[in-house]
């Protein structure tokens, strides 16, 4: 195949040769295909196509968007596309699935080549993504992209999260105003702070807080909202969740998230075990401390503390998030219900 070389392209759309050069190229056989690397912008998205034998083809941007990507990849013989995970890697990834083309989406952390090379840019990193796709696939450590249902169900805990997020940033605004006068506002629980916030606030600082605090009050009122939809959700849509919500302390919030973040396949990962490598989840400390619910994995956690050392409470805390994430995909998948006292002798639970 005659080696198609094209000038640098223009900042905006496909240049025409490149389009030629795409439209020419067919696969050597059924299983041997184009390769085309893709580093996704926000407002550009930068090609780079090889021919089933690794030949530079072309190179080139498009429009991030979804007529953008359609102009590029709609129509062409099955082409091997390969981009990083990331905001847009989603959609991208459904798209060219469904036009029928193989994807690689590509684990950023496996890709330091690319992020630490002294000439990254878009272009050459929309070059590396497609020889490195060309020469080992295997070395992208490809990721599984969500589905569509997944993603837009992760929306509701995203959405949430936000909220919660703006909430605190605003109760923390009004405690450092208020302390700048020489008071301070005791602590409370968030629902209550907005009611607290105006009686116990410094006169002179009552007319420039009280918008502040009656937009703590309709967080709190849409955050309590987002709550009963999520559990709802997870009742009617994702009644699996069920057995993970049998956990002491994770309830329907935690239990969907973690089926979502793992795209609700129950298949994914072949030992529970694996998912401890792929998913993190923190629990609060005082879970460890004298105040949480008896079980086997608390005691195993404090007995990580007793052992010592500078870190000891905080290497515990992460080996128990480890073991609870194993704990929840194994009830998950096995439908069983949580024994706080697994493995514990009947002696010692006594």
């Amino acid at each position: 195949m005659k080696k198609i070389t094209s000038p640098r392209p223009a900042r905006k759309g496909v240049p025409s040769e490149s389009v030629q050069a795409l439209a020419a190229v067919r696969p050597a056989a059924e299983e041997c295909y184009a390769v085309m690397g893709l580093d996704v912008g926000d407002k550009e998205t930068h090609f780079c196509m090889l021919d089933p034998g690794g030949e530079f083809v072309a190179e080139g941007a498009v429009v991030t968007s979804d007529k953008g990507l359609r102009s590029l990849l709609a129509g062409r013989p099955r082409l091997r596309v390969v981009l990083e995970a990331g905001t847009h890697s989603g959609w991208i990834g459904r798209s060219a699935q469904a036009l029928g083309h193989e994807l690689i989406v590509a684990n950023p952390r496996n890709l330091r080549l690319i992020s630490r090379s002294d000439s990254k840019n878009d272009r050459n990193d929309a070059r590396m993504l497609a020889h490195i796709a060309a020469a080992g696939p295997e070395l992208l450590a490809a990721v599984q992209p969500r589905s569509a249902k997944t993603q837009q169900d992760l929306a509701w805990v995203r959405a949430r999260e936000v909220a919660v997020e703006a909430r605190t940033k605003i109760v923390n605004a009004v405690r450092g105003i208020v302390k700048t006068s020489g008071a301070r506002l005791p602590k409370c629980s968030t629902a209550a702070f907005a009611a607290r916030g105006r009686e116990l606030c410094p006169e002179g600082l009552k007319e420039a807080l009280s918008p502040l605090l009656r937009m703590v009050e309709e967080l709190t009122r849409e955050i309590q909202l987002y709550d009963k939809l999520v559990a709802k959700k997870a009742k009617e849509e994702y009644p699996e969740t069920a057995a993970i919500e049998t956990i002491d302390g994770v309830g329907p919030l935690t239990a969907l998230t973690f089926v979502l973040v793992l795209d609700n396949d129950r298949t994914r990962f072949r030992r529970s075990r694996d998912v401890g490598c792929f998913i993190g989840l923190r629990p609060k400390q005082r879970d460890l401390g004298p105040f949480g619910r008896d079980s086997a994995l608390r005691r195993w956690g404090l007995g990580l503390i007793t052992r010592g050392g500078k870190r000891a409470k905080q290497r515990a805390v992460v080996a128990v998030a480890r073991k609870l994430v194993i704990l929840m995909h194994r009830l998950w998948v096995r439908q069983e219900s949580y024994d706080p006292l697994h493995g514990v002798p009947a002696v010692a639970a006594a």
